[in-house]
């Protein structure tokens, strides 16, 4: 089923790293109690919010306090979130999204160092969960709370390693983070659709769009657009995506064709079917779309009456 999309005028619904501190809260809290069904504790937890809300979890352990740092550096300024990091990692060198934040710090001035710094964070991250569950909890990481870090550090590799140009090494990470989360929570589906797509990888991509092809996001649906172009060209078939795509987000051939100037600011939210989505997906998949003979020649005679000129 797809999802109902959302205003692209409304603010993101909460903090996600927010919403994880609270979840952390709970999971600690009910940890200390004891409840004969699932009923008993949902009253329980109803009754501790309407007095007062469910305590702060306790950080014990050098990780728990590093990690606590790494809650408040979210909604920190970058100087506030770089001396946060450095906090974290003084408390101990497994603080996987600290190492993140240094990344992220040093990437506008060296690409190298940004990676090495990710890679740190994949490796803090696993030395923290072990290896058994890396054999025994398969397809269920990021449903287990302690694998969130680890599983931020492998998206934001994958993502350094494509700006420097580590392409094939990217794709590779990517898929590993999804063979972990088939569920995807993190939204690497399409990074990676739109990376398999730019690589020319389209058997690769024809797999993915498989997997997720009722996703109801405009980076399938034009991507899947763009591969069956490729495959057939000017189909009746691709003529049909092109206009289930359209129904999706009708903005995106606009940015695909130049006739609407796009902000150099990148969106920080979106939803299903408007211009953030468009320009979200535009970005990553504009050089494929360019590099395909004859692709926008066909979207301009499709949709040309579409789009403001």
């Amino acid at each position: 089923m797809k999802k109902k999309p959302t205003s692209s005028t409304e603010p993101p619904a909460f903090n996600r790293r927010a919403a994880e501190q609270s979840l952390n809260d709970v999971v600690a809290f009910m940890a200390n109690h004891q409840f004969s069904s699932i009923e008993e504790a949902n009253a329980f937890i109803k009754d501790q919010l309407a007095h007062g809300g469910i305590p702060r979890a306790q950080a014990n352990t050098p990780l728990e306090k590093a990690q606590q740092l790494m809650y408040e550096a979210e909604v920190a300024n970058p100087k506030r979130r770089l001396d946060l990091a450095k906090q974290a990692l003084a408390l101990t060198p497994d603080c996987a999204e600290a190492y993140i934040i240094l990344a992220e710090n040093t990437a506008d001035r060296d690409l190298p160092a940004a990676v090495e710094y990710a890679r740190e964070g994949v490796r803090a991250g696993k030395r923290v969960l072990g290896k058994e569950i890396f054999t025994e909890e398969v397809g269920h990481f990021w449903s287990i709370l302690p694998t969130r870090p680890y599983m931020r550090a492998r998206a934001a590799l994958a993502e350094f390693l494509w700006w420097n140009h580590n392409y094939n090494e990217s794709v590779e990470v990517s898929r590993e983070t999804l063979r972990l989360n088939p569920g995807d929570n993190q939204g690497i589906r399409y990074v990676l659709a739109q990376r398999l797509m730019a690589l020319d990888l389209d058997d690769e991509f024809a797999a993915l769009y498989k997997e997720f092809e009722d996703d109801g996001m405009a980076c399938f649906a034009y991507s899947h657009v763009l591969w069956l172009f490729r495959k057939e060209g000017a189909s009746p078939a691709a003529d049909a995506a092109l206009s289930e795509a359209v129904k999706c987000n009708p903005y995106v051939p606009e940015y695909l064709l130049l006739t609407r100037k796009m902000s150099s600011k990148m969106p920080d939210h979106y939803g299903f079917g408007d211009r953030n989505e468009a320009i979200l997906y535009v970005t990553g998949a504009i050089e494929a779309w360019a590099r395909s003979k004859g692709a926008l020649l066909w979207l301009r005679s499709r949709c040309g009456r579409r789009v403001r000129h």
